[in-house]
């Protein structure tokens, strides 16, 4: 999926969850796939959007038959978008230097100090790729944007409510009119893996980047959520922002082949300039801004497990299996939403493309002022226990009786009903405060969210989930 270095394995019905921690080993015969849930193929056969599939007849497409449907009609937001440029509704304009893609980003309402730079070799435009000149990636809570330095195609993962991820590319070339072109088959073949929890969509992954951008053979790489401890974090990336005493993986490259592991962990650290490293004037922002790197590890694995539930749920009532196939990914979604095992910051963090005030401005703010997307950036990277994710329309759409059983976790967590180890991170106040954030703010809660009393039968409080 588009955030950035993602590598990842093809993967079977047998392989393990995916998890943060999880360390996979390099191939000294290594295939280079899709960043950030974009595409993957080394040369596509592409169609106009109207057409449906970019890449046709030449294999399997996962989820494709019935209940999933996978190929079908989506209405996602790259979509809808070309939807109202094919009504006259909308135009993109081209820009010299940048092609479609800050009127693309516009459009799509992506904020330009969401950008990361990638400099591991993780598109199908690899060999455009390099440490002197990284991807740059772009997103917002549905969408995520990539630009390779004179590529061929702008690449984009696009969220659809009932779908997942949904992959588009767009030519980078001047058009009249421009379209996107939807791709599956080359970008499934890799964006339904372990690493997305079996479904498609995203996942970063943080490397030991060798100088021209490879990853390093024999060295471990690192599958990126807010579990992931700051070592671990932004290999094969660019990172401008202050962090303290904490160290991660990024701004550097592999100093010697024999021990790839051992990186120049202070002189990646607390970088603010990139431009000593890079042309930044290549770019639409000379940023590479840590908070939003933190930010968007986060929602990509929090993406995958929201279509996980979506799809294990439609599954399950195909063919009238037990509602444990349902009720396990859904409790993995609850304990993700409310950062149950987030690893927590080491010392505070902050950025330098002002992603921080623009992502916590779009609210929405309950009487009090509180939004669950007001940052706490000292020892953990949010204020409040609970995802802003659940705002979304994929969240929505998660079918019941899934979505019921998520409701009543969440509410016997937050209204202290579930006193279990597993949630023992989140305070007293911190669940008090979500509560009342989702009871102001929320459309859609269940009645009974909107009652003073909490459950707490003995069972509730100690009981185990799947």
């Amino acid at each position: 999926m588009l955030p950035g270095p993602f590598v990842v394995r093809r993967c079977g019905s047998s392989d393990p969850p995916c998890r943060s921690h999880q360390v996979v080993r390099a191939q000294r015969r290594v295939v280079v796939i899709g960043a950030a849930g974009l595409l993957v193929a080394l040369a596509l056969r592409v169609v106009p959007l109207s057409g449906q599939v970019a890449v046709r007849n030449q294999g399997y497409v996962p989820f494709s038959e019935e209940p999933i449907n996978y190929r079908g009609p989506v209405h996602d937001p790259v979509a809808q978008l070309q939807q109202r440029l094919d009504s006259g509704r909308e135009r993109l304009d081209y820009e010299p230097g940048h092609g479609y893609l800050r009127s693309v980003l516009d459009k799509l309402g992506v904020p330009l100090s969401s950008q990361t730079l990638a400099f591991s070799k993780t598109s199908f435009q690899y060999r455009r790729i390099t440490p002197e000149r990284p991807r740059a990636l772009y997103f917002n809570d549905d969408v995520y944007v990539g630009q390779v330095h004179d590529g061929k195609a702008l690449e984009f993962i696009s969220f659809d409510p009932r779908q997942g991820a949904v992959f588009y590319i767009l030519d980078e070339q001047r058009a009249d009119p421009p379209a996107f072109q939807r791709a599956e088959l080359d970008c499934t073949q890799c964006h339904v893996a372990a690493g997305t929890r079996g479904v498609p969509g995203v996942l970063i992954r943080s490397v030991f980047p060798n100088p021209t951008g490879t990853q390093a053979a024999l060295a471990p790489s690192f599958i990126t959520g807010h579990q992931s401890p700051m070592r671990e974090r932004f290999g094969g990336w660019y990172v401008t922002g202050v962090h303290g005493r904490a160290r991660h993986m990024g701004n550097v490259v592999v100093r010697n082949p024999e021990q790839p592991e051992d990186i120049d962990r202070d002189g990646g650290a607390n970088v603010t300039d990139l431009s000593s490293r890079i042309d930044t004037a290549r770019y639409l922002t000379p940023h590479s801004d840590i908070v939003a790197q933190l930010v968007q590890a986060h929602q990509t694995q929090l993406h995958n497990l929201i279509t996980l539930t979506n799809y294990q749920t439609r599954l399950a009532l195909h063919v009238g299996a037990p509602r444990e196939q349902y009720e396990r990914p859904a409790e993995e979604l609850v304990r993700y939403l409310l950062f149950a095992n987030e690893a927590p910051l080491e010392d505070p963090v902050r950025g330098t493309s002002g992603f921080a005030e623009e992502f916590g401005a779009r609210g929405p703010r309950d009487s009090q002022g509180r939004s669950l997307r007001d940052f706490d950036l000292q020892t953990r990277i949010f204020k409040y226990p609970c995802s802003y994710l659940i705002y979304s329309e994929a969240f929505d759409a998660i079918p019941e009786p899934a979505k019921s059983y998520v409701y009543r976790r969440l509410f016997e967590i937050l209204s202290g009903g579930d006193t279990s180890p597993d949630f023992a991170r989140l305070t007293a106040a911190g669940r008090t405060a979500a509560l009342e954030i989702l009871i102001a703010t929320k459309p859609g809660l269940p009645p009974d969210w909107t009652n003073s009393r909490a459950p707490h039968s003995t069972q509730t409080k100690n009981r185990s989930h799947p």
